[in-house]
């Protein structure tokens, strides 16, 4: 699709609003409905004061609204303001959205028309290629946040913030929130204002303020899988019975696999340095290639096939297929499996 030639990160449109730099058309489209409302709520309020949303904002919703209003209103000039913001909400529901070809021919640079368009990219083709060919617009494509990204986001969030994160509470908090973005930011926005501007979340803040225990989570017990230490494994196992729903052992056996799998990369990758495992696995995280040139004096290329293998038996078992055992009972087995077969 030709539209994404011009779309962005999230960051650059964030930046050039925060500049003051606006386009007079936005496409927010995709399947991450957060970043759209997150946009959609910065533009609105970057570019009107609150004196000025009472004459200068207009919002209008796809399932209900005529666009030919829509095209008036963003023709007209704003009042005893700079700029006049016209906002589509629900642009996947509208009938004739098409009909904006005809403005974003010429646009007036008065007008910022948010255009949100969720749950996939904007079908109004002809709108689209009229935007592209008078380059009035921006087009920014939120994709749903992918588990090994999630990492990433947490540390960009917090850093943008001015806070700090060490490895520790990044893995407690992705395993504890996965990939969904508004609860992610929800639960990070509390713990920054918990530790105040500049300072560090850490391991005991989550335990005290969001309840996932620092010593037995998933970030630990991987560190004991990846050491052989099978003691403090079976207590973390242990625990996760005892608590079952903040512990699902789907969660358990994915960052294993996870790990296992990323573990078969580092150990077939030609460069073993830290740059090249750095490189194999795809993270700019010297700490993250350093676990696993670790970890690699523990397990080899074919323990980590045959690991990974338990873990494709774990996942039939887990579902009832030719096993009746206790869910935990069985991550006990795979763990032994894991140290000793």
């Amino acid at each position: 699709m030709a539209a994404k030639k011009e779309a962005l990160t999230y960051l650059q449109v964030v930046n050039s609003i925060k500049r003051g730099v606006f386009a007079p058309i936005y496409v927010l489209m995709g399947e991450e409905a957060f970043y759209i409302d997150q946009l959609q709520k910065l533009i609105v309020e970057s570019a009107l004061n609150e004196d000025e949303r009472d004459f200068n904002l207009s919002v209008f919703y796809g399932t209900d609204c005529d666009m030919h209003d829509v095209l008036n209103t963003c023709r007209r000039y704003p009042a005893m303001s700079r700029y006049q913001v016209v906002v589509l909400k629900e642009a996947q529901n509208a009938s004739d959205l098409d009909l904006l070809k005809h403005y974003a021919q010429k646009p007036l640079q008065s007008t910022i028309l948010v255009v949100c368009n969720k749950g996939g990219n904007i079908k109004a083709q002809g709108f689209v290629s009229a935007m592209q060919a008078g380059k009035v617009g921006v087009i920014f494509e939120s994709s749903k946040l992918r588990e090994q990204d999630v990492a990433g986001v947490i540390r960009n969030y917090v850093q943008g913030k001015g806070g700090k994160i060490d490895e520790k509470s990044v893995s407690m908090i992705k395993d504890f929130v996965g990939t969904d973005v508004s609860r992610l930011v929800g639960e990070l926005d509390k713990l920054l204002l918990l530790v105040g501007n500049g300072g560090s979340i850490v391991p005991d803040v989550i335990e005290r303020n969001i309840g996932i225990s620092k010593d037995f989570n998933n970030f630990e017990l991987e560190c004991a899988v990846r050491t052989r230490n099978a003691a403090k494994a079976y207590q973390i196992i242990d625990y996760f019975e005892r608590n079952p729903k903040r512990n699902p052992t789907v969660l358990t056996v994915s960052v294993l696999f996870s790990f296992f799998s990323n573990l078969l990369l580092a150990n077939t990758s030609r460069d073993k340095s830290e740059l090249g495992i750095m490189a194999q696995l795809d993270t700019k995280s010297p700490y993250r290639a350093r676990i696993f040139m670790d970890a690699m004096r523990c397990y080899n290329t074919a323990s980590c096939v045959r690991i990974i293998s338990y873990l494709r038996e774990f996942d039939t078992k887990s579902k009832g297929i030719n096993s009746r055992q206790n869910e935990y009972e069985l991550l006990r087995e795979l763990l032994y499996k894991i140290f000793y077969m």
